[in-house]
Parts: C-alpha cells; structure tokens; sequence
C-alpha cells in the first residue's frame, strides 16, 4: 500500500496542529508522500499566510514597505520551529525569500512561499525528505501542467527518496519561474503527486469529517457522506459544494486512485471515500437515495418561443450562435416542442442584454422571449435516482407542499442529477426542504 496525503492549511496553522499531522502520518506508514499547503487561521480573526503574502505583492507594487508584514509572517512559522523543537536554519531561509521581495519577483513566486517555507519544517519534523514541487510539477507556457513530465520527474524522485514532503500550489515553467494553481491548488498537487508514482490512495486531510450533504451554513449539522462517486462528486462540486479544487478529481479518476477526505483533529472518524463506483454491497448500505444536494444563485432563463419550431432544421443552432458571438457561457438548454429555455448566469448578460435580445429576434423571428431572472439552479445527486422509481415525484411532493414554485427541471442523460430551477427567494428553503427529504429513508 502506498498513500500520497495532504494536508490543507486548516491542518497546519500552528506547532500544535502539526503535532496532529505528525501522529496521522506515523500512524500508518504507507504514508509516504505528505504534500502540505501554506498556514491557515489559527482561529477566526486571524489571517492565512498565503493571503499575508498576497498583501506583501501588494505593497511591493505600489512601493510600500514590506517590512512589517513581512515580519507577521516570519513570526507565524518561528512559533511552529520553536514548537516542534527544529533545527534547520529558518533564519537564512527568511533571508533567501526576503532578498526576493522586490518588483521583479512575480506574485507567483512571492505568494508560492508559504507552501514551501512550511514543507521546509515539515519534512525535517517527520524525517522526511523534501522535495521542491518546482524541481518536479512542470507547468507549459501556457499555463497548463505538462503531465507526462511532471508524472516522470516526480516518479524518478521517489525512487531513490522512498519518504518526502512537497509543497502543494505551485510548480516550475521550462525556464524555472514559479508557477502557481488557483487558491486551493495544493488539492491538485496532492492529486498529481498520487497519479504520477501510481499511489493506492489519495487522502486529503482538512478540518471536517468529509463531504457534507448539503451547506452547513443552510443546514444544521448535515449528514457527512461517506461514498460518493466521481461523476456524483464532479456534479456536486459544479453546482457550488464547497468539496476540492474542481481539478483535482482528474488526476486521480484517469488511474482509478481512491480519494478519500478526512478530518486532521479526528483521524478516527470515517469520513468521504471518492471512487469511480462502489459495488452493490457497499451501496446498500446507506438507504438514502440522494447523495448530496448543492445549489448556486442569480441565474437567468431566456426562453424563445415560436410555432413549429420544430419543422425549422437548425433553429436552436442559430440562437446558440448568437450566445456564442456574445460570449455567453450556457448551463443548460431545456426544451419543449414549440419553445426551449437558455440557462446562464446573470452576470454574462448584465452589460449585454438589449443587444442580445435584438440579436435573437434578428436570428431566429421568434413568437416571443422571455426572461426570468433571480433564478436558483439546485442539483439534487445521487447514483441511485436511476434505479429507483417515483423519485421525481416525491422532490416534486415535498416542494410543492411548501409552496416553493419549480421554474426549470432539468434531469442528466447518466440519470445521477435531477436539477431544478426555483426562485433565488427560494434558494436556501429549497435546500433545507430537499435535506430533509434525503433524510427519510426509502
């Protein structure tokens, strides 16, 4: 068994939280790769360590002095040296970044610190090697990772050093500058770290007992889940769940490498297990037919109207042409036999919506169209909506019951989401009506 494990900044905010990391990672010694993010907040008012140096490029821009910021970093990761009782000269490590805190350094660089600053302690506090992530994780020109070299770098490393660290969120162009994913990126690090030495398992380890339900903030003390595909996860995490960096879960889907999501401060408790599918023994034991339920605000429904629209051979081409020539993004298309609706995000219209509208009537000489906006999209997922009957009906039941009008159904070809269109009003009721709907078993 080898495992690839991360830990997120929640994880690693302090001397005490390595401590936990520490115990995890001894607990179990096919731990062998640990890739960690930069500190998070130790409680609620205080600040990350990635967000400090963002404010640090900040001020370098507009020739501020950095000093003093800089110093609440430094202070950050003295209070974790000191706590676990390191060795390692930290000061000329502070002093290597300090002499890069000017105008030419790039923001990748400067905010690309945190993470390797806390690999730096944690490989010498776990006996590890450690491993810069720009000596493997080859990112193209473009801004693209270069897998088949990443995966050939990193591979080659682990053969003759069987146990290091990596900082997570950040990689190497050809010409050696700093590279950096979008925040969350140390998920997607952890994700191609695993696929390119063909790990058993990728953990990632945060600050809750997995993937929950529904939106803790809507619901109170949701259901955590502990199975969930890849396709329910991918649908869940498009539709807003606040779950992993949505491009973490490719690494690991094209091996077939487990995820598994587990809580630092309750390395016993079950947590979130992601795979490509589970077998029927597994699924039956839960009885609840949705897998997760997860929703985003301020949508718009443009709906075209004209008779016999289904006589005329590429008419919702030429109005898709029309989205396209404005460079408008569509979510979902449903249709009727004389009438079909276009999803979108409000903000895409916002500047644009008279001359849209004139381009759709010039295009397409429709009967009418109409716009709703305030609109919610509400993904209820699950892989056992296709095997079991009546369950349209029964989220149709509890919704109409409290009296929340459904303005779009929408269901996907693979038949694991049933989306729905309801009122922005609406959005966190909806949410709290279909929870409590998940929770009666079949």
């Amino acid at each position: 068994m080898l495992k690839v494990v991360k830990f997120g900044g929640s994880s690693l905010a302090s001397a005490e939280a390595f401590s936990k990391v520490k115990k995890i990672v001894e607990a179990d010694k096919s731990r062998a790769v640990v890739v960690v993010s930069a500190p998070g907040k130790r409680f609620k008012e205080d600040i990350k360590v990635t967000d400090l140096l963002y404010v640090c490029h900040a001020h370098i821009k507009y020739s501020i002095g950095v000093d003093d910021m800089f110093e609440k970093i430094k202070e950050r990761y003295r209070e974790i040296y000191n706590g676990c009782g390191l060795k390692q000269d930290l000061e000329y490590e502070f002093e290597k970044i300090a002499s890069g805190l000017n105008k030419k350094s790039s923001v990748d660089y400067i905010v690309s610190r945190g993470e390797y600053l806390n690999a730096r302690l944690m490989a010498e506090y776990l006996g590890y090697t450690f491993v810069d992530s720009a000596s493997w994780l080859v990112f193209n020109f473009n801004g693209k990772v270069d897998f088949d070299r990443s995966y050939k770098n990193l591979s080659e490393i682990v053969e003759n050093n069987p146990r290091i660290v990596i900082p997570g969120f950040y990689g190497a162009t050809p010409d050696g500058n700093i590279k950096t994913f979008s925040r969350g990126g140390s998920d997607i690090t952890g994700a191609i770290a695993a696929a390119a030495i063909n790990a058993d398992m990728y953990e990632n380890w945060t600050d809750v007992s997995g993937i929950m339900t529904a939106d803790p903030r809507i619901v109170d003390n949701p259901r955590p889940i502990e199975n969930v595909t890849f396709a329910e996860l991918r649908e869940l995490s498009y539709m807003g769940a606040d779950v992993l960096h949505e491009e973490t879960v490719f690494p690991v889907r094209q091996k077939s490498i487990p995820l598994y999501i587990k809580n630092t401060n309750d390395m016993n408790a079950r947590g979130t297990l992601i795979m490509e599918s589970f077998d029927e023994d597994e699924d039956n034991r839960s009885s609840h037919f949705i897998t997760g339920i997860s929703g985003k605000k301020n949508f718009s429904i443009i709906t075209i109207a004209k008779s016999r629209m289904n006589d005329e051979i590429g008419y919702v081409r030429r109005a898709l042409e029309v989205f396209e020539r404005f460079g408008i993004p569509i979510e979902h298309i449903p249709s009727s036999i004389d009438s079909f609706s276009v999803v979108i995000a409000s903000s895409h219209i916002e500047n644009c919506m008279h001359e849209l509208i004139a381009a759709l009537n010039t295009a397409l000489a429709p009967d009418s169209i109409k716009i709703d906006n305030e609109i919610s999209l509400i993904a209820i997922v699950g892989r056992k909506l296709q095997a079991n009957i009546g369950i349209a009906g029964k989220i149709f039941k509890a919704l109409g019951e409290n009296d929340i009008n459904i303005k779009m159904i929408e269901q996907g070809a693979d038949e694991i989401n049933i989306i729905i269109g309801v009122n922005d009003r609406n959005f966190k009721k909806t949410i709290k009506v279909l929870y409590n709907l998940s929770e009666v078993e079949e």
